[in-house]
Protein backbone atom coordinates (compact mmCIF):
# COMPACT_ATOMS: atom_id res chain seq x y z
CA UNK A 1 0.00 0.00 0.00
CA UNK A 2 1.17 3.62 -0.79
CA UNK A 3 0.08 6.73 1.58
CA UNK A 4 1.25 9.43 -0.85
CA UNK A 5 0.20 12.23 -2.76
CA UNK A 6 -1.29 12.19 -6.87
CA UNK A 7 1.34 13.21 -9.21
CA UNK A 8 -0.67 14.76 -12.54
CA UNK A 9 2.22 14.36 -14.55
CA UNK A 10 2.54 10.69 -13.25
CA UNK A 11 6.15 10.73 -12.74
CA UNK A 12 5.99 10.52 -8.88
CA UNK A 13 4.25 10.05 -6.25
CA UNK A 14 1.32 7.37 -6.40
CA UNK A 15 1.56 6.90 -10.34
CA UNK A 16 5.21 5.96 -10.14
CA UNK A 17 4.57 3.67 -6.83
CA UNK A 18 1.85 1.92 -8.16
CA UNK A 19 3.79 1.41 -11.48
CA UNK A 20 6.63 0.21 -9.52
CA UNK A 21 4.46 -2.00 -7.45
CA UNK A 22 2.67 -3.86 -10.38
CA UNK A 23 5.86 -4.71 -12.49
CA UNK A 24 7.04 -6.06 -9.21
CA UNK A 25 4.51 -8.21 -8.70
CA UNK A 26 2.45 -7.02 -6.32
CA UNK A 27 -1.01 -5.79 -5.89
CA UNK A 28 -1.28 -1.66 -5.21
CA UNK A 29 -3.67 0.09 -2.95
CA UNK A 30 -3.96 3.42 -2.16
CA UNK A 31 -4.44 6.19 0.24
CA UNK A 32 -4.88 9.42 -1.60
CA UNK A 33 -2.95 12.77 0.96
CA UNK A 34 -3.03 15.37 -2.05
CA UNK A 35 -3.92 15.59 -5.02
CA UNK A 36 -0.70 18.16 -6.78
CA UNK A 37 -0.87 20.14 -9.97
CA UNK A 38 2.40 18.96 -11.44
CA UNK A 39 4.00 18.97 -14.39
CA UNK A 40 7.86 18.14 -15.75
CA UNK A 41 9.23 21.99 -14.62
CA UNK A 42 7.34 22.40 -11.05
CA UNK A 43 4.28 21.79 -8.92
CA UNK A 44 2.26 24.98 -9.22
CA UNK A 45 -0.31 23.86 -6.38
CA UNK A 46 -2.14 20.93 -3.92
CA UNK A 47 -4.88 20.28 -2.16
CA UNK A 48 -4.95 18.37 0.62
CA UNK A 49 -7.17 15.47 1.33
CA UNK A 50 -9.27 15.49 4.96
CA UNK A 51 -7.01 14.00 7.63
CA UNK A 52 -10.16 11.57 7.84
CA UNK A 53 -10.59 10.42 5.04
CA UNK A 54 -6.81 9.11 4.52
CA UNK A 55 -7.46 7.23 8.00
CA UNK A 56 -10.67 6.15 6.34
CA UNK A 57 -8.64 4.18 3.33
CA UNK A 58 -6.30 2.65 5.22
CA UNK A 59 -9.30 1.16 7.18
CA UNK A 60 -10.61 0.45 4.86
CA UNK A 61 -8.02 -1.60 2.24
CA UNK A 62 -5.67 -3.05 5.12
CA UNK A 63 -8.07 -5.74 6.53
CA UNK A 64 -9.77 -6.37 3.79
CA UNK A 65 -6.95 -7.08 1.33
CA UNK A 66 -4.71 -7.86 3.85
CA UNK A 67 -1.97 -5.44 3.02
CA UNK A 68 1.63 -6.99 3.40
CA UNK A 69 4.07 -3.83 3.12
CA UNK A 70 3.54 -0.60 3.59
CA UNK A 71 5.10 3.15 2.14
CA UNK A 72 4.28 6.34 3.11
CA UNK A 73 5.65 9.57 0.66
CA UNK A 74 3.99 13.05 0.70
CA UNK A 75 1.68 13.42 3.46
CA UNK A 76 1.24 17.10 3.28
CA UNK A 77 0.60 18.31 6.82
CA UNK A 78 1.03 17.62 10.40
CA UNK A 79 -2.90 16.57 10.88
CA UNK A 80 -2.33 14.25 8.07
CA UNK A 81 0.59 12.82 9.68
CA UNK A 82 -1.55 12.39 13.06
CA UNK A 83 -3.82 10.65 11.57
CA UNK A 84 -1.32 8.13 9.81
CA UNK A 85 0.58 7.49 13.12
CA UNK A 86 -2.71 7.11 15.16
CA UNK A 87 -4.51 4.52 12.57
CA UNK A 88 -0.90 2.67 11.66
CA UNK A 89 -0.76 0.49 15.02
CA UNK A 90 -4.57 -0.53 15.29
CA UNK A 91 -4.34 -2.05 11.57
CA UNK A 92 -1.20 -3.73 12.64
CA UNK A 93 1.43 -1.58 10.83
CA UNK A 94 4.92 -0.33 11.83
CA UNK A 95 8.38 -1.50 13.32
CA UNK A 96 7.36 -3.61 15.63
CA UNK A 97 3.92 -4.74 13.86
CA UNK A 98 3.01 -7.65 11.44
CA UNK A 99 3.51 -5.05 8.42
CA UNK A 100 6.52 -3.15 7.73
CA UNK A 101 6.65 0.94 7.08
CA UNK A 102 8.84 2.20 4.79
CA UNK A 103 8.41 5.89 5.45
CA UNK A 104 10.06 8.39 2.63
CA UNK A 105 10.15 11.90 4.19
CA UNK A 106 8.95 13.57 0.99
CA UNK A 107 9.37 17.16 1.96
CA UNK A 108 9.99 19.16 -1.29
CA UNK A 109 9.65 18.31 -5.15
CA UNK A 110 13.11 17.71 -7.38
CA UNK A 111 12.48 21.41 -8.08
CA UNK A 112 12.54 22.76 -4.60
CA UNK A 113 8.18 23.23 -4.18
CA UNK A 114 7.71 22.57 -0.84
CA UNK A 115 5.36 19.73 -0.23
CA UNK A 116 5.49 19.02 3.59
CA UNK A 117 4.19 21.81 5.66
CA UNK A 118 7.53 23.24 7.62
CA UNK A 119 5.63 22.95 11.23
CA UNK A 120 4.46 19.41 10.16
CA UNK A 121 8.67 18.05 10.25
CA UNK A 122 7.91 17.64 14.14
CA UNK A 123 5.23 15.63 13.46
CA UNK A 124 6.88 13.49 11.25
CA UNK A 125 9.67 13.21 13.47
CA UNK A 126 8.14 12.37 16.51
CA UNK A 127 5.00 10.52 15.37
CA UNK A 128 5.67 8.50 12.49
CA UNK A 129 9.35 7.99 12.60
CA UNK A 130 9.45 5.89 15.79
CA UNK A 131 6.54 3.88 14.12
CA UNK A 132 9.02 3.15 10.50
CA UNK A 133 10.66 0.00 9.42
CA UNK A 134 12.71 2.15 8.03
CA UNK A 135 12.80 5.75 7.15
CA UNK A 136 14.58 7.17 3.41
CA UNK A 137 15.61 10.75 3.21
CA UNK A 138 17.51 12.07 0.27
CA UNK A 139 20.25 14.45 1.55
CA UNK A 140 18.20 18.06 1.49
CA UNK A 141 15.32 15.96 3.38
CA UNK A 142 18.66 14.72 5.79
CA UNK A 143 19.11 18.47 6.27
CA UNK A 144 16.16 19.76 7.04
CA UNK A 145 15.13 16.86 9.71
CA UNK A 146 18.89 16.33 11.47
CA UNK A 147 20.28 19.84 10.72
CA UNK A 148 23.56 18.12 9.49
CA UNK A 149 24.96 18.93 5.38
CA UNK A 150 26.23 15.44 4.23
CA UNK A 151 29.48 16.31 2.16
CA UNK A 152 31.09 12.81 2.54
CA UNK A 153 31.21 9.42 3.75
CA UNK A 154 31.84 10.49 7.62
CA UNK A 155 28.88 12.91 7.36
CA UNK A 156 26.53 10.57 5.60
CA UNK A 157 27.17 8.21 8.91
CA UNK A 158 26.49 10.91 11.33
CA UNK A 159 23.50 11.67 9.63
CA UNK A 160 22.65 8.13 9.49
CA UNK A 161 23.08 8.04 12.98
CA UNK A 162 21.01 11.37 13.93
CA UNK A 163 18.30 10.43 11.86
CA UNK A 164 18.18 6.10 13.81
CA UNK A 165 18.19 8.04 17.08
CA UNK A 166 14.72 9.43 16.05
CA UNK A 167 13.24 6.34 16.42
CA UNK A 168 12.81 4.07 13.11
CA UNK A 169 14.22 0.13 13.26
CA UNK A 170 16.42 1.20 10.36
CA UNK A 171 17.85 4.48 8.53
CA UNK A 172 18.76 4.92 5.30
CA UNK A 173 20.47 8.15 4.12
CA UNK A 174 20.47 8.12 0.28
CA UNK A 175 23.30 9.32 -1.47
CA UNK A 176 21.98 10.31 -4.56
CA UNK A 177 22.35 14.22 -4.46
CA UNK A 178 25.81 13.38 -2.85
CA UNK A 179 27.50 15.13 -6.52
CA UNK A 180 31.23 14.91 -5.81
CA UNK A 181 30.96 11.06 -5.74
CA UNK A 182 31.20 9.23 -9.21
CA UNK A 183 28.95 6.62 -7.40
CA UNK A 184 25.68 6.90 -5.61
CA UNK A 185 25.97 5.67 -2.17
CA UNK A 186 23.42 4.56 -0.14
CA UNK A 187 24.08 3.58 4.08
CA UNK A 188 22.16 1.90 6.10
CA UNK A 189 22.05 1.91 9.83
CA UNK A 190 20.07 -0.03 12.15
CA UNK A 191 21.65 0.91 15.71
CA UNK A 192 24.71 -1.07 15.70
CA UNK A 193 26.48 -1.90 12.61
CA UNK A 194 26.54 0.08 8.86
CA UNK A 195 25.60 -1.40 5.54
CA UNK A 196 26.93 0.35 2.05
CA UNK A 197 24.93 0.29 -1.21
CA UNK A 198 27.24 2.24 -3.18
CA UNK A 199 25.87 2.12 -7.16
CA UNK A 200 27.59 3.58 -10.16
CA UNK A 201 26.03 7.15 -11.10
CA UNK A 202 24.19 7.74 -14.11
CA UNK A 203 24.26 10.98 -16.16
CA UNK A 204 20.89 11.71 -16.77
CA UNK A 205 18.82 14.68 -16.31
CA UNK A 206 15.70 12.49 -16.00
CA UNK A 207 15.46 11.67 -12.48
CA UNK A 208 11.87 12.67 -11.34
CA UNK A 209 10.47 10.21 -9.39
CA UNK A 210 13.90 8.00 -8.02
CA UNK A 211 12.77 8.45 -4.46
CA UNK A 212 9.51 7.32 -5.07
CA UNK A 213 10.34 4.31 -7.12
CA UNK A 214 13.44 3.43 -4.64
CA UNK A 215 10.88 3.52 -1.49
CA UNK A 216 8.44 1.41 -3.54
CA UNK A 217 10.76 -1.30 -4.29
CA UNK A 218 11.73 -1.94 -0.81
CA UNK A 219 8.19 -2.12 0.04
CA UNK A 220 7.19 -4.19 -2.35
CA UNK A 221 10.68 -6.66 -1.63
CA UNK A 222 9.38 -6.71 1.88
CA UNK A 223 5.98 -7.42 0.76
CA UNK A 224 7.64 -10.59 -1.05
CA UNK A 225 8.97 -11.59 2.41
CA UNK A 226 12.72 -9.96 1.91
CA UNK A 227 15.00 -8.60 4.67
CA UNK A 228 15.70 -5.66 4.81
CA UNK A 229 19.13 -5.16 3.92
CA UNK A 230 18.19 -7.30 1.04
CA UNK A 231 15.48 -5.61 -0.12
CA UNK A 232 17.52 -2.34 0.20
CA UNK A 233 19.84 -3.97 -2.17
CA UNK A 234 17.37 -5.08 -4.64
CA UNK A 235 15.46 -1.62 -4.95
CA UNK A 236 18.82 0.17 -5.30
CA UNK A 237 19.44 -2.12 -8.23
CA UNK A 238 16.03 -1.85 -9.52
CA UNK A 239 16.17 2.36 -9.35
CA UNK A 240 19.69 2.36 -10.97
CA UNK A 241 18.20 0.57 -13.92
CA UNK A 242 15.15 2.86 -14.23
CA UNK A 243 17.66 5.92 -13.80
CA UNK A 244 19.57 3.96 -17.06
CA UNK A 245 16.49 3.74 -19.06
CA UNK A 246 14.89 7.44 -18.10
CA UNK A 247 13.43 9.77 -20.76
CA UNK A 248 12.87 13.34 -21.73
CA UNK A 249 9.53 14.07 -21.08
CA UNK A 250 7.71 17.52 -21.14
CA UNK A 251 9.89 20.68 -20.88
CA UNK A 252 11.67 19.55 -17.39
CA UNK A 253 12.57 16.25 -16.15
CA UNK A 254 11.36 13.27 -17.64
CA UNK A 255 10.83 10.11 -15.36
CA UNK A 256 12.98 7.46 -14.07
CA UNK A 257 11.60 4.24 -16.19
CA UNK A 258 11.12 0.98 -13.97
CA UNK A 259 9.61 0.00 -17.86
CA UNK A 260 13.02 -1.45 -18.71
CA UNK A 261 11.98 -4.99 -16.98
CA UNK A 262 9.26 -5.17 -20.00
CA UNK A 263 11.90 -5.16 -22.48
CA UNK A 264 14.99 -6.36 -20.77
CA UNK A 265 16.44 -9.76 -22.04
Amino acid sequence: MTIAGSDSGGGAGIQADMRTFALLGVHACVAVTAVTVQNTTGVTGFQEISPDIVAAQMRSVVPDIEVSAVKTGMLASDPIITAIAETAPDLGIGRDADVPLVVDPVCASMHGDALLATEALGALKELLFPLATVVTPNLDEVRLLTGIDVVDAASQRQAAVALHALGPQWALVKGGHLRGSDLSPDLLYDGDSFLEFPARRIDTAHDHGAGDTLAAAITAALAHGYPLPDAIAFAKSWVTRGLAAAYPLGAGHGPVNPLWRLTAD
